[in-house]
Formats: C-alpha cells, structure tokens, sequence
C-alpha cells in the first residue's frame, strides 16, 4: 500500500508558477513510476505528466511541454510537479499517482494504482 499527499496547489494569475509536491509514504517508492493528472470542472480527468524511476524516462501532454517540469526525489519519497506560465486553462484539480513499473501505458490513468486525494490550482487571467 501507498499513501499520496499532494501540496503546493493555490490561486494564482496567469503567468505565474506554482510547484506542487507529492510525498508518498509505505512501499518503497523509488520501485513505482510516479505521474501527474488534473482533472477541470466537467471535463474528464487528463495526463499532465509522467517519469520513471529516472529522469531517463519523462512524458508530457502536448498541452503542458516546455511549461511543467516533472522531477522526483527518491530519498525524500517525493515527486514534484514545477508548474510555469500557468494560464487560465490549467485550472483544475491536480492528482499525483503510482503505479508499477512496465504496466500499461504511462499516459493512462488506468495503469496507476495509488491515488493522491488531489490539491486545487486556479489560474485567474
């Protein structure tokens, strides 16, 4: 079992940053790919980002890249999401998850087992 505790989430204006941070606590969590989800006011739930246990893996939505930096640090059990140039559309509710290493594809929100109960960023414009 795996605990998710997301933080950092806030109002903000456009064009500003927020980092978000995920402290995960239980099983191991160097041996779990850790991602980043969000999900808008009636919109269905979105990848946002995603790395393995190394930097030598990373993914990003079209829609974050250049923007959203995913980064983890397996000695403090925490996956960060440094979020920059935020814009209105980023508003939402960001989750953080984990899932085992070489199920599914790391885009979908299906091949991760533990969810973070979420944190709230909203973008005023």
């Amino acid at each position: 079992q795996v605990q998710l505790i997301e933080s950092g989430g806030g109002l903000v204006q456009a064009g500003g940053s927020l980092r978000l941070s995920c402290a995960a606590s239980g099983r191991t969590f160097s041996d779990y790919r850790m991602g980043w989800f969000r999900q808008a006011p009636g919109k269905e739930r979105e990848f946002v980002a995603a790395m393995g246990q190394t930097a030598d893996r990373i993914l990003y939505a079209d829609s974050v890249k250049g923007r959203f930096t995913i980064s983890r640090d397996n000695a403090k059990n925490t996956v960060f999401l440094q979020m920059d140039s935020l814009q209105p559309e980023d508003t939402a509710i960001y989750y953080c998850a984990a899932g085992n290493y070489g199920v599914g594809s790391m885009y979908s929100g299906h091949s991760y087992r533990y969810w973070g109960q979420g944190t709230q960023v909203t973008v005023s414009s």
